[in-house]
Protein backbone atom coordinates (compact mmCIF):
# COMPACT_ATOMS: atom_id res chain seq x y z
CA UNK A 1 0.00 0.00 0.00
CA UNK A 2 1.46 3.48 -0.81
CA UNK A 3 1.68 5.58 1.68
CA UNK A 4 -1.30 7.98 -0.10
CA UNK A 5 -3.57 5.14 -0.15
CA UNK A 6 -2.50 4.37 3.49
CA UNK A 7 -3.38 7.84 4.76
CA UNK A 8 -6.78 7.50 2.79
CA UNK A 9 -7.15 4.84 4.82
CA UNK A 10 -7.01 5.71 7.57
CA UNK A 11 -9.16 8.97 7.24
CA UNK A 12 -11.74 6.52 6.22
CA UNK A 13 -10.90 4.65 9.24
CA UNK A 14 -11.12 7.71 11.77
CA UNK A 15 -14.57 8.74 10.36
CA UNK A 16 -15.83 5.53 10.65
CA UNK A 17 -14.25 4.35 13.62
CA UNK A 18 -14.16 7.89 15.91
CA UNK A 19 -10.48 6.95 16.44
CA UNK A 20 -6.99 5.17 15.05
CA UNK A 21 -4.94 3.38 17.23
CA UNK A 22 -1.54 2.75 15.57
CA UNK A 23 -0.30 -0.11 17.21
CA UNK A 24 -3.61 -1.87 16.09
CA UNK A 25 -3.70 -0.57 12.50
CA UNK A 26 0.09 -1.47 11.79
CA UNK A 27 -0.89 -5.08 12.80
CA UNK A 28 -3.75 -4.92 10.53
CA UNK A 29 -1.66 -3.51 7.56
CA UNK A 30 1.43 -5.64 9.00
CA UNK A 31 3.62 -2.51 8.44
CA UNK A 32 6.16 -0.82 11.26
CA UNK A 33 4.15 0.99 13.90
CA UNK A 34 6.47 4.03 12.89
CA UNK A 35 4.71 4.46 9.36
CA UNK A 36 1.61 4.65 11.05
CA UNK A 37 2.99 7.38 13.74
CA UNK A 38 4.26 9.17 10.54
CA UNK A 39 1.51 9.34 8.38
CA UNK A 40 -0.61 10.58 11.73
CA UNK A 41 2.04 13.49 12.21
CA UNK A 42 1.34 14.38 8.36
CA UNK A 43 -2.70 14.25 8.61
CA UNK A 44 -2.22 16.47 11.85
CA UNK A 45 0.01 18.82 9.87
CA UNK A 46 -2.77 19.14 7.41
CA UNK A 47 -5.27 19.61 10.16
CA UNK A 48 -7.18 16.07 8.85
CA UNK A 49 -6.73 14.90 12.77
CA UNK A 50 -6.06 15.44 16.08
CA UNK A 51 -2.74 12.99 17.47
CA UNK A 52 -3.04 12.08 21.12
CA UNK A 53 -1.30 9.55 23.13
CA UNK A 54 -1.08 6.31 21.16
CA UNK A 55 -3.06 7.16 18.18
CA UNK A 56 -5.45 10.01 16.61
CA UNK A 57 -9.06 11.35 17.30
CA UNK A 58 -10.95 13.20 14.90
CA UNK A 59 -10.41 17.25 14.85
CA UNK A 60 -13.30 18.99 15.96
CA UNK A 61 -15.28 21.60 13.72
CA UNK A 62 -15.15 24.24 16.74
CA UNK A 63 -11.46 25.09 16.01
CA UNK A 64 -12.56 26.58 12.97
CA UNK A 65 -12.48 30.98 13.43
CA UNK A 66 -15.26 32.54 15.50
CA UNK A 67 -17.30 33.51 12.65
CA UNK A 68 -17.29 30.19 10.83
CA UNK A 69 -18.53 29.19 14.51
CA UNK A 70 -21.48 31.00 14.58
CA UNK A 71 -22.73 28.53 11.41
CA UNK A 72 -21.65 25.38 13.08
CA UNK A 73 -24.70 23.19 14.53
CA UNK A 74 -26.48 26.55 15.26
CA UNK A 75 -29.67 24.30 16.87
CA UNK A 76 -27.75 21.73 18.79
CA UNK A 77 -25.91 24.69 20.23
CA UNK A 78 -29.35 26.31 21.19
CA UNK A 79 -30.71 23.34 22.96
CA UNK A 80 -27.49 22.79 24.97
CA UNK A 81 -28.27 26.65 25.85
CA UNK A 82 -31.28 26.33 26.82
CA UNK A 83 -30.68 23.31 28.84
CA UNK A 84 -27.60 25.44 30.48
CA UNK A 85 -30.02 28.30 31.23
CA UNK A 86 -32.41 26.35 33.11
CA UNK A 87 -29.18 25.51 35.72
CA UNK A 88 -29.22 28.98 36.43
CA UNK A 89 -31.01 30.04 39.83
CA UNK A 90 -32.53 34.32 40.40
CA UNK A 91 -29.54 35.36 42.58
CA UNK A 92 -26.60 34.22 41.31
CA UNK A 93 -23.05 34.84 39.96
CA UNK A 94 -22.28 32.61 37.33
CA UNK A 95 -19.14 33.01 35.38
CA UNK A 96 -20.30 32.30 31.19
CA UNK A 97 -17.47 31.46 29.15
CA UNK A 98 -16.61 32.99 25.69
CA UNK A 99 -17.43 31.46 22.66
CA UNK A 100 -21.07 30.69 20.74
CA UNK A 101 -22.84 28.17 22.32
CA UNK A 102 -22.13 30.29 25.86
CA UNK A 103 -23.43 33.26 23.57
CA UNK A 104 -26.50 31.12 22.48
CA UNK A 105 -27.01 31.13 26.36
CA UNK A 106 -27.77 34.74 26.87
CA UNK A 107 -30.67 34.14 24.11
CA UNK A 108 -31.89 31.77 26.74
CA UNK A 109 -32.08 33.43 30.11
CA UNK A 110 -35.21 34.58 31.02
CA UNK A 111 -35.59 38.26 30.89
CA UNK A 112 -37.17 38.32 34.19
CA UNK A 113 -33.88 36.55 35.60
CA UNK A 114 -31.94 38.30 38.39
CA UNK A 115 -28.82 37.52 37.88
CA UNK A 116 -24.87 38.23 37.94
CA UNK A 117 -22.96 37.12 35.07
CA UNK A 118 -19.17 37.34 35.16
CA UNK A 119 -17.37 37.06 31.74
CA UNK A 120 -14.24 37.29 29.40
CA UNK A 121 -16.23 37.30 26.33
CA UNK A 122 -16.99 40.70 24.83
CA UNK A 123 -19.67 39.49 22.77
CA UNK A 124 -21.44 37.60 25.66
CA UNK A 125 -20.99 41.06 27.53
CA UNK A 126 -22.58 42.84 24.75
CA UNK A 127 -25.56 40.43 24.02
CA UNK A 128 -26.56 40.92 27.90
CA UNK A 129 -26.53 44.94 27.54
CA UNK A 130 -30.19 44.56 26.85
CA UNK A 131 -31.12 42.12 29.31
CA UNK A 132 -33.42 43.92 32.10
CA UNK A 133 -32.53 42.00 35.26
CA UNK A 134 -28.69 40.82 34.92
CA UNK A 135 -25.99 42.01 36.34
CA UNK A 136 -22.74 41.87 33.73
CA UNK A 137 -19.01 42.26 35.11
CA UNK A 138 -16.64 42.02 32.30
CA UNK A 139 -13.10 40.64 32.68
CA UNK A 140 -10.72 42.52 31.24
CA UNK A 141 -7.28 41.48 29.45
CA UNK A 142 -5.66 40.97 25.99
CA UNK A 143 -8.11 40.07 23.36
CA UNK A 144 -8.07 36.82 22.02
CA UNK A 145 -9.77 37.48 18.81
CA UNK A 146 -10.37 33.54 17.66
CA UNK A 147 -12.91 33.50 20.60
CA UNK A 148 -13.25 37.12 21.12
CA UNK A 149 -12.31 36.89 24.98
CA UNK A 150 -9.66 38.08 27.51
CA UNK A 151 -6.49 36.06 28.40
CA UNK A 152 -3.14 36.54 29.84
CA UNK A 153 -2.22 37.78 33.85
CA UNK A 154 -4.65 40.59 34.34
CA UNK A 155 -7.57 38.39 33.21
CA UNK A 156 -6.40 35.95 35.21
CA UNK A 157 -5.75 38.13 38.23
CA UNK A 158 -9.32 39.37 37.75
CA UNK A 159 -11.10 36.28 37.48
CA UNK A 160 -9.30 35.23 40.97
CA UNK A 161 -11.18 37.90 42.85
CA UNK A 162 -14.52 36.16 41.64
CA UNK A 163 -16.13 33.72 43.33
CA UNK A 164 -18.98 32.26 41.25
CA UNK A 165 -22.24 29.50 42.00
CA UNK A 166 -21.93 28.19 38.64
CA UNK A 167 -19.82 27.90 36.01
CA UNK A 168 -20.74 27.19 32.09
CA UNK A 169 -17.28 26.59 30.25
CA UNK A 170 -17.05 26.22 26.24
CA UNK A 171 -14.74 23.60 25.17
CA UNK A 172 -14.09 22.82 21.45
CA UNK A 173 -13.28 19.03 22.07
CA UNK A 174 -14.99 16.13 24.93
CA UNK A 175 -13.50 13.08 24.67
CA UNK A 176 -13.34 10.18 27.60
CA UNK A 177 -9.73 9.64 27.47
CA UNK A 178 -8.24 13.03 26.11
CA UNK A 179 -10.30 14.60 28.53
CA UNK A 180 -11.30 18.55 27.46
CA UNK A 181 -9.72 20.62 24.78
CA UNK A 182 -9.43 23.33 23.45
CA UNK A 183 -6.88 25.34 20.74
CA UNK A 184 -5.22 27.58 22.46
CA UNK A 185 -3.13 26.99 25.82
CA UNK A 186 -3.29 30.32 27.47
CA UNK A 187 -6.92 30.18 27.06
CA UNK A 188 -7.37 27.12 28.24
CA UNK A 189 -5.12 28.22 30.75
CA UNK A 190 -8.01 31.29 31.52
CA UNK A 191 -10.53 28.44 31.49
CA UNK A 192 -8.93 26.54 34.15
CA UNK A 193 -8.60 29.56 36.46
CA UNK A 194 -12.43 30.28 35.76
CA UNK A 195 -13.02 26.67 36.65
CA UNK A 196 -11.27 27.30 39.96
CA UNK A 197 -14.01 30.00 41.40
CA UNK A 198 -16.82 27.97 40.90
CA UNK A 199 -18.20 25.97 42.98
CA UNK A 200 -19.82 23.93 40.42
CA UNK A 201 -18.42 23.97 36.51
CA UNK A 202 -20.90 22.15 33.44
CA UNK A 203 -19.20 21.74 30.06
CA UNK A 204 -21.19 22.86 27.56
CA UNK A 205 -20.47 20.48 24.46
CA UNK A 206 -23.29 20.53 21.12
CA UNK A 207 -22.95 17.51 19.64
CA UNK A 208 -20.26 18.16 17.47
CA UNK A 209 -17.77 18.42 19.71
CA UNK A 210 -17.87 15.11 21.32
CA UNK A 211 -15.50 12.69 20.64
CA UNK A 212 -13.50 15.12 18.84
CA UNK A 213 -10.06 16.81 20.58
CA UNK A 214 -8.01 20.08 20.30
CA UNK A 215 -4.28 19.93 21.24
CA UNK A 216 -4.39 21.73 24.85
CA UNK A 217 -5.88 19.97 27.75
CA UNK A 218 -8.71 22.16 29.55
CA UNK A 219 -9.25 19.84 32.22
CA UNK A 220 -9.97 15.80 32.50
CA UNK A 221 -13.88 15.48 32.53
CA UNK A 222 -13.81 14.36 35.94
CA UNK A 223 -12.61 18.05 37.60
CA UNK A 224 -16.41 18.95 36.39
CA UNK A 225 -19.77 18.46 37.70
CA UNK A 226 -21.43 17.33 34.90
CA UNK A 227 -21.54 17.62 30.83
CA UNK A 228 -24.32 19.20 29.13
CA UNK A 229 -24.96 18.01 25.78
CA UNK A 230 -27.79 17.08 23.17
CA UNK A 231 -25.48 13.90 21.86
CA UNK A 232 -27.42 10.55 21.73
CA UNK A 233 -26.97 8.03 24.80
CA UNK A 234 -25.54 5.46 22.20
CA UNK A 235 -22.93 7.38 20.99
CA UNK A 236 -19.84 5.62 21.91
CA UNK A 237 -18.42 8.04 23.93
CA UNK A 238 -21.26 9.59 25.58
CA UNK A 239 -22.20 5.91 26.51
CA UNK A 240 -18.43 5.44 28.06
CA UNK A 241 -18.68 8.68 30.06
CA UNK A 242 -21.93 7.37 31.78
CA UNK A 243 -20.29 4.18 32.71
CA UNK A 244 -17.48 6.14 34.13
CA UNK A 245 -19.96 7.91 36.04
CA UNK A 246 -19.81 11.21 34.28
CA UNK A 247 -23.06 13.34 35.03
CA UNK A 248 -24.80 14.42 31.21
CA UNK A 249 -27.15 16.32 31.37
CA UNK A 250 -29.71 15.98 28.59
CA UNK A 251 -30.54 19.18 26.13
CA UNK A 252 -33.89 18.40 24.53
Amino acid sequence: MLAAERRDFLLTRLHADGKLVAKDIAVELGIAEDSIRRDLRELAAAGLCQRVYGGALPVSPAAADYATRTTVATSSKQRVAAAAAALIRPGSTVLLDGGTTALAVTAALPDDLAVTIVTHSVTVAAALVDHPAAEVLLIGGRLFKHSAVTCGAAAAEAAGQVRADLFLLGVTGVHHEAGLTTGDADEAAMKRTLARQAADTYVLASSEKIGTASPFTVLPVTSVSGIITDAPDDNPVIAELLNRGTTIIKAR
